[in-house]
């Protein structure tokens, strides 16, 4: 059961659209396999990491509770700031841009005119372009968001429903691609026609790599969670690694076999110009396309819908009791301490949360709102898992029932690829790097003023005026 747990906290629809701009940066169907196995390798080592936390403070909370004990309050807050300004919020977007392009299978998005779609700010926000996309995006997200409002339960498995649901669209388009006719292994032996003449440099290779990696970490987006499922095992010393290790490989094994079957069906070059014909467009549904046609497309964009359907909506009930709970601490907007008064639901932290995720959908495309998300995350990420080690030289009497695998290497590991990928990140896209960083630090006024609000009415209560 544990294994199944790591493997739902994890698989997700990234998968299903990834590949097209990996290959335009690496130009290599075998390159583009190793970035999905070192991205999980890295997210593997991640998870052993934060694995000993989950266990030291089992019911603390997660993520906001342990940057607050090992780094203070300020950074506590600004995980959860950043959750709702880019990290969670953006999660939902994409996920719902997903939803938007598996519809496109059914009917075709409708367009705004060039002008109008390339009205840009920033150099990277363009909110008309795509816009049928962006308008079914948004109406999932506000009609899910409506749902959770009137107080829809989620069932234990529903989770797991449509984990299945993925694992086993996952397994059918790689079966149905690797009997196929159509394929062929010598896909793998050409590569782009705009691969570097003379080849890759040493850096121009190590940076491709890394900002491929950075797409494929999307697919993986949510190993952050598995910190809970510690205190739900008898013996978490022996079992928990086990648990992390073969679902994270599995989750591996399954994302390089799917990627694996669609460039042995489709050539680099084409499925680079498949999926970029139009942005909706997803990897997945454009190889069963062109396998067996409309027929094979619409079952497969069907399994897409339930599924992030599905995501969204979990994405949407989890991410906002994040905020409530904030509120409720003063740090936070007020209004989002307020439940529904007859449904019991965090209504306003839902509307809030709903307003910010649409106004992100119309800030940019898919690819866009997943780069902010990743490099967002991996400041605190890295943050977390050198927490790890900072706590073993800070308290060594503190009982740990995990303890890391490969300490100190796997975390310092870890940790140097999260400053790798920033600082790549930032000489790759310094707008979007600026913009990622900006939305976590864009939480500090906030959270000086809500924290000098809070000793006031501290004051207040001590003098009993």
């Amino acid at each position: 059961m544990a294994i199944i747990i790591v493997m739902s906290s994890i698989i997700g629809s990234g998968v299903f659209k990834k590949v097209a701009p990996m290959a335009e940066g690496l130009y290599s169907p075998t390159l583009v396999i190793v970035a999905w196995i070192s991205a999980g390798l890295i997210v593997l080592f991640g998870i052993l990491s934060i694995a000993e936390l989950g266990t030291l403070f089992p019911d603390s909370g997660g993520p906001v509770s342990w940057l607050e004990k090992i780094y203070g309050k300020t950074i506590s807050f600004l995980y959860g700031w950043a959750s709702f300004t880019v990290i969670q919020t953006a999660a939902i977007s994409s996920i719902a841009f997903v939803f938007a392009g598996a519809i496109n299978t059914f009917i075709s998005l409708p367009h705004l005119s060039p002008e109008l779609e390339s009205i840009t700010f920033f150099g990277i926000i363009q909110p008309f372009d795509n816009i049928g996309a962006k308008l079914f995006a948004s109406i999932l997200i506000i009609s899910l968001t409506v749902v959770n409002i009137k107080g829809a339960k989620k069932g234990g498995y529903v989770s797991l429903v449509f984990t299945f649901i993925i694992t086993v669209c996952i397994v059918i388009i790689s079966c149905l691609a690797l009997s196929s006719s159509i394929g062929s292994l010598e896909t793998f032996e050409k590569v782009s026609v705009h691969y570097p003449a003379t080849g890759f440099t040493f850096l121009g290779f190590f940076g491709a790599m890394v900002i491929a990696m950075r797409n494929a970490f999307w697919g993986y987006e949510g190993w952050i969670t598995l910190s809970f499922i510690g205190e739900e095992l008898e013996n978490p010393r022996r079992t928990l690694p086990r648990a992390m290790i073969i679902g994270t490989l599995l989750i591996i094994a399954l994302y390089a076999v799917i990627n694996f079957s669609y460039l042995y069906v489709m050539p680099i070059d084409e499925m680079i110009m498949a999926v970029n014909a139009d942005q909706n467009n997803i990897a997945a549904i454009v190889v069963i396309n062109k396998l067996f046609g409309d027929g094979g497309a619409f079952i497969i964009g069907a399994m897409i819908l339930v599924s992030t359907f599905g995501c969204t909506n979990a994405t949407i009930l989890v991410s906002s009791r994040i905020y409530y709970a904030m509120a409720q601490n003063g740090l936070f907007f007020k209004g989002a301490a307020k439940c529904h008064s007859k449904n019991n639901t965090p209504s306003n932290a839902l509307i809030y949360q709903c307003i910010w995720a649409c106004l992100l959908v119309f800030s940019g495309s898919f690819d866009l709102l997943t780069d902010l998300i990743v490099i967002a995350a991996f400041v605190f990420y890295g943050l977390i898992v050198f927490g790890v080690i900072l706590l073993r030289y800070k308290d060594r009497t503190l009982h740990r029932p995990y303890k890391t695998l490969g300490y100190p290497f796997v975390p310092i590991i870890f940790v140097v690829f999260c400053l790798i990928l920033l600082i790549v990140s930032f000489l790759e896209s310094p707008n979007k790097s600026i913009i990622g960083i900006g939305l976590i630090l864009s939480g500090l006024p906030f959270y000086y003023y809500w924290k000098k609000e809070a000793r006031k009415l501290i004051k207040t209560d001590e003098s009993g005026y």
